[in-house]
């Protein structure tokens, strides 16, 4: 199309340096999984029962033979034997991994992808495939960042972003709960979609970033929360790079949850279709109902961060 010159001036273009443009820029971290899938010929995966289910989709959507494992209270791995034509799927939980630990998953087992959905400030181990995705730490509406050897043999077009940024403006000026529901249908529009590349507005946004004051602002409330509550915390929790939440663990979470989401604090449960998938008995189970993964992003100061701990607080003396 023949460049257009005037009329009214549209977003502007951003130039500060992106973080790990170098690697494969898609659409969704799901879709990374899905490139390593076609470029490798994976036929089976191994991958924990304490997962997002768009994995355990994007693989059975990809014709991949799924075998499931457990972890321990430290969310590592526990007891795989790995067949020869089997790969290991390795999530990062709220960044505890670290960079040593996935060297050794990679010498042991060889073939390994690691999930850094929830640790994006987690530099990729050298020939480690690995993934990120960019909506679970920034204001943008889609976007995965892949590292891997291998290469796709396919033309992708690029993805349109612009008609899925309503919910993220909406919240800017307005209310969480006002656009809730266009949060949701965005989240459930990528069942529904395919992989691209990078959308060319997601690519801006993600170079309008400063990624230094973020990482070190959620660093900071990271730290705030784990000195308020890591005696009570039944997770022994390391400090990350730029953490995804402070993971806290503990009994009764899931009514600590829905009380404190009626005080208008609103704490997700990872991933409720684990709730569904394994048995009362299973450690995912009580993950899942009882982590309470407390918000400690760029968006908050300390203060904040004071007043969410006197809500936590109150809720778990049962006032």
């Amino acid at each position: 199309m023949e460049k257009e010159i005037g009329g009214y001036i549209e977003l502007d273009s951003y130039k500060l340096p992106m973080l790990y443009e170098d690697g494969t820029l898609l659409n969704s971290g799901r879709f990374c999984l899905w490139y390593l899938i076609r470029a490798k010929g994976i036929k089976k995966l191994v991958i924990p029962w304490f997962c997002c289910d768009a994995v355990r989709n994007i693989s059975l959507q990809a014709g991949v033979k799924l075998r499931y494992y457990q972890i321990n209270l430290n969310f590592m791995p526990e007891s795989i034997e790995l067949a020869s034509d089997e790969w290991l799927y390795i999530v990062n939980y709220y960044g505890q991994l670290t960079q040593s630990q996935i060297i050794n998953f990679s010498r042991q087992y060889r073939r390994i992808i690691v999930d850094n959905a929830q640790a994006y400030f987690a530099q990729p181990v050298k020939d480690v495939d690995t993934l990120y995705t960019c909506r679970k730490f920034f204001g943008v509406p889609d976007g995965g960042i892949l590292y891997t050897d291998a290469l796709l043999n396919e033309r992708l077009a690029a993805d349109i972003s612009w008609n899925r940024m309503n919910h993220l403006l909406g919240r800017f000026e307005g209310a969480a709960s006002e656009f809730y529901e266009e949060y949701v249908e965005n989240d459930e529009a990528f069942n529904h979609s395919s992989i691209k590349l990078m959308s060319k507005l997601t690519l801006n946004l993600l170079h309008g970033i400063d990624y230094a004051c973020i990482q070190e602002k959620r660093r900071e409330n990271f730290v705030f929360l784990n000195e308020a509550f890591g005696e009570i915390n039944k997770l022994q929790i390391r400090i990350p790079e730029g953490p995804f939440a402070y993971p806290l663990f503990v009994k009764n979470g899931g009514k600590i949850r829905n009380k404190l989401i009626k005080d208008k604090v609103y704490i997700p449960c990872l991933w409720p279709n684990v709730k569904d998938d394994v048995p009362k008995d299973f450690l995912e189970y009580d993950f899942a109902e009882n982590i309470l993964p407390l918000p400690v992003d760029q968006r908050y100061s300390l203060e904040d961060m004071e007043c969410l701990r006197r809500k936590v607080n109150q809720y778990m003396s049962g006032n």
